[in-house]
């Protein structure tokens, strides 16, 4: 499976924390984001993510931020993103069983990098539920 991450400034640490645990499991892994903490501006960076995940088939996303917010916000601007900012791994296994969310959104500022792992893990180790909440997904597309 590929992954798709991009960060501002504020997430080079916690991107970092989290592309050598995509590695060390067998992800491949794009990096779209900022390796320094020179001030870049979020909305490029969600919107690039964003864009690459509805581009390239079974390709999920992750953007970061300070507080994932301002990045979220961005990546749903590009049609067929689902876009869910998680501070909690069960706000993940909902977003991905409920809403089929494709991008996972995190703030730098407010996570700790080992919870940031544990969401990131729980978004890519849980499937939708299509025969639950399909329909909703499909009218969600249609906005």
């Amino acid at each position: 499976m590929k992954i798709v991450i991009g960060n501002d400034h504020t997430g080079v640490e916690m991107k970092n924390a989290i592309v050598k645990y995509l590695i060390d499991h067998k992800y491949e892994v794009i990096n779209l984001g900022t390796d320094s903490n020179a001030a870049v501006d979020y909305p490029d960076l969600g919107q690039a993510v964003g864009a690459r995940v509805i581009q390239e088939k079974d390709t999920f996303g992750i953007v970061i931020c300070g507080t994932g917010i301002g990045i979220s916000m961005a990546a749903n601007k590009v049609k067929g993103v689902r876009a869910a900012l998680c501070a909690e791994t069960i706000l993940a296994k909902l977003a991905r069983e409920h809403n089929n969310a494709n991008v996972l959104a995190l703030g730098a500022r407010v996570i700790a990098n080992q919870n940031a792992i544990w969401i990131v893990e729980t978004f890519l180790n849980t499937s939708f539920d299509a025969n639950r909440h399909g329909f909703r997904v499909d009218k969600l597309n249609t906005l």
